[in-house]
């Protein structure tokens, strides 16, 4: 997997006009990521894969209670 995973949009304001930070990425921290729509910076990181058991909770199942 990469280490760097690029985001699509900025999780602050939406805007798609996002660029890799100056600042260095420390191994583990997640990337940093700028948005140069609100000025705002933010740092990703990949915390693990979902157990398969969480995709479906019983209270968001069809026919649920009204």
């Amino acid at each position: 997997m990469s280490e760097r995973a690029a985001p699509f949009c900025c999780p602050y304001c939406g805007d798609e006009d996002l660029r890799p930070s100056e600042e260095g990425s420390v191994r583990g921290e997640g990337a940093a990521w700028e948005c140069r729509s609100c000025s705002r910076a933010f740092r990703l990181k990949f915390l693990g894969l979902l157990s398969q058991g969480l995709s479906a909770s019983p209270s968001t199942s069809a026919g649920g209670a009204s």
